[in-house]
């Protein structure tokens, strides 16, 4: 059966009598960390050797083995299984059959309805599907704070904002950057927007502002090399797409309000989530390049990318490419109009 959001921390505290949790979604650091969590509230650790059997994608064939096995030490174990897909969906089916000793836990990438271990999962009475999805919006914004709260430090509103531009992509690389921005705020601390920018992005996030950036106000070699340094080291395509349309509608933000009578610099430091002080001349460039029917064409182009980029085989790097040096070829052209 499949797990309403809300009752998920409940579960990975007490699975209760469950007999297979299957954990899918695009975010692989979130799946990670619920495992994980499985784990501990199970079998009391993630790597004991009495209590713990792990299985890659070659050892399908052995989950109806291990889940009968019993703890030699007592306290039940835990069958961590990495890599699940549909090929294991036989396996996971037999074991399912019997009254297995063990909990079957399942990690898996994204899995669509039609999935054969997804659908027999979901409809079983005795096995828990939860999807693992990144967190957008005020989702994410309330995690950063929550996260920050455990460790007694308060974050601003503007800083929430900017951290929740930077990340979430990954559960695990998210968590990362919060334990950074607390470390550093300390206990009792506050993380102001200097600060989150100070400490809490990372080097590829700042490349891809930089290519963003620069797109949008028409340099194109200065978009060419940072999207390179960016690529190389590994940022999704979809990921980079996806931040340049957020970028693009910014700018439809300002431009609109420069419609209302505001200067393109006033328009910049209207921004919400506010810019960087070493964003506004760059962000101010862009909204005197653009008129604002070129950003709405400009954004539908880029929400069309995203879609080809996430078809079967298509040449996601290459798209993405062409559709950020191309904003910089239509900045360039509009600053010459």
């Amino acid at each position: 059966m499949k797990l309403d959001a809300r009752r998920v921390a409940d579960f990975l505290r007490d699975p209760g009598d469950c007999r297979a949790v299957l954990l899918h979604g695009e975010d692989g650091g979130l799946v990670r960390e619920r495992a994980e969590a499985l784990l501990r509230a199970v079998a009391g650790s993630l790597h004991d050797p009495f209590r713990v059997a792990e299985l890659d994608r070659d050892g399908f064939s052995r989950i109806p083995e291990e889940v009968s096995a019993r703890s030699l030490v007592g306290g039940r174990r835990v069958v961590r299984v990495r890599e699940a897909g549909d090929a294991a969906a036989v396996p996971v089916a037999a074991a399912l059959s019997g009254e297995p000793e063990a909990l079957l836990v399942l990690e898996a990438g994204e899995l669509p309805p039609r999935s054969r271990l997804r659908a027999a999962l979901e409809r079983s009475a005795h096995a828990v599907v939860i999807g693992c999805y990144r967190e957008e919006g005020g989702a994410l914004r309330q995690f950063i704070q929550a996260e920050l709260r455990r460790e007694t430090v308060s974050i601003d509103p503007d800083a929430t904002a900017w951290v929740a531009e930077q990340l979430g992509a990954d559960r695990a690389a998210t968590r990362s950057e919060i334990e950074k921005l607390a470390l550093y705020a300390g206990p009792g601390g506050v993380v102001s927007l200097e600060v989150a920018a100070a400490v809490g992005g990372d080097v590829a996030s700042l490349q891809l502002e930089d290519a963003l950036f620069a797109a949008t106000a028409a340099d194109v070699a200065a978009t060419d090399r940072a999207l390179g340094r960016v690529l190389a080291e590994g940022a999704s395509p979809v990921s980079i797409v996806r931040s340049a349309l957020f970028h693009l509608q910014r700018l439809v933000r300002a431009r609109a309000a420069m419609a209302g009578g505001l200067a393109a610099a006033e328009a910049a430091r209207a921004v919400r989530p506010p810019l960087f002080f070493r964003r506004i001349a760059s962000f101010g460039a862009a909204l005197n390049a653009w008129p604002l029917a070129d950003l709405a064409e400009a954004c539908r182009a880029m929400w069309e990318t995203e879609l080809a980029c996430k078809q079967t085989g298509a040449p996601a790097e290459l798209l993405c490419r062409e559709a950020i040096l191309s904003l910089a070829h239509r900045a360039g052209r509009g600053r010459r109009s």
